[in-house]
């Protein structure tokens, strides 16, 4: 099948790989240009680039997917169906509909939930013990398509977005592969979406990111797993912003101490390192990255200035 691949990040690259692995003629790929990165703010490559570039893939880099260019070069691919996965960006109709098979897209949730930019951070973030991957028909509204195929696939008890989206990398990958395989026999069918069991899952920034210290020991501890590693979720300290990951929740602690007071640290524990007072319960905190500085290990950094036991998070 002659396929357009649109994709930006690492988790849109074993998609691209297994397209190429079982044979379909990857004709060009459309992912979003270079961006500035690092201390000395070079332009840099999206993963997808990179690895079309060793491919040998025609890569399409427009600031925005649109105009009679860009639409010209498109159609003059005359692509039967494009893929996209984490592109980037929301696509318009006459984009859709430029190959003979229309477009699909591989979605990182089971739709109609966690629609939108981040759905492996909301699922940890909200709790969730099971997610998984849609390929789902692209129409205009945002990942409202009718759903192709699904696959469902479970939380781990501790795992992180990091964790998650590194697994369910390969997992889209492997739904991919055999709903096209379903697709090209006629035995795929497509469902329309329940609207109203959709929910969101909103791009996140550094505003989110902070913690709400008033929560539950739980409701904390998801949220530093669901923003590992980025945006990472921080507090402040003496002013200073102070990045927390590798939670453990001790959601019976019984604390009388304001939520955000360091209740505990221990230099010489490395599997427990600070103990942190939430609404509810207290958190371990595992490890930490101050500004400006590398992550590491909690107790690492209570050998250094680090914090004491009554200092107030924030």
């Amino acid at each position: 099948m002659r396929i357009v691949f649109w994709g930006t990040p690492g988790f849109a690259v074993p998609s691209l790989r297994a397209l190429l692995g079982e044979g379909h003629d990857v004709v060009a790929v459309v992912t979003q240009p270079d961006r500035p990165a690092g201390r000395g703010r070079k332009l840099k490559a999206s993963p997808v680039k990179a690895e079309a570039v060793e491919q040998v893939i025609p890569v399409l880099q427009p600031e925005r997917a649109r105009g009679e260019p860009f639409m010209g070069e498109l159609a003059g691919l005359k692509p039967e169906l494009s893929v996209v996965v984490a592109y980037g960006q929301i696509l318009r109709p006459e984009v859709l509909e430029v190959p003979e098979q229309g477009s699909i897209n591989v979605h990182a949730s089971l739709l109609p939930e966690l629609r939108g930019a981040a759905p492996v951070n909301w699922s940890i973030i909200r709790g969730h013990d099971t997610t998984g991957v849609t390929v789902m028909r692209m129409v205009e509204a945002m990942d409202a398509g009718p759903i192709m195929f699904q696959v469902p696939e479970p939380i781990g008890e501790w795992e992180t977005a990091t964790d998650l989206a590194a697994r369910l990398s390969e997992v889209a990958a492997a739904t991919l592969v055999e709903a096209l395989a379903l697709m090209e026999v006629g035995a795929l069918d497509e469902e329309p979406q329940d609207e109203e069991a959709a929910t969101y899952a909103p791009r996140l920034n550094r505003d989110l990111a902070r913690i709400d210290w008033s929560r539950t020991a739980a409701e904390v501890s998801c949220w530093m797993r669901g923003l590992d590693d980025r945006p990472g979720a921080w507090t402040l300290m003496d002013g200073q912003d102070l990045k927390m990951f590798r939670p453990r929740p001790v959601p019976d602690h019984p604390h009388h101490a304001e939520p955000g007071t360091v209740i505990e640290c221990h230099a010489d524990r490395p599997d427990e390192g600070m103990l942190v007072a939430c609404g509810t319960g207290a958190v371990w905190v595992r490890e930490v990255q101050p500004a400006g500085r590398r992550r590491m290990r909690t107790a690492d950094w209570l050998l250094g200035r680090g914090a004491h036991r009554g200092d107030c998070l924030q």
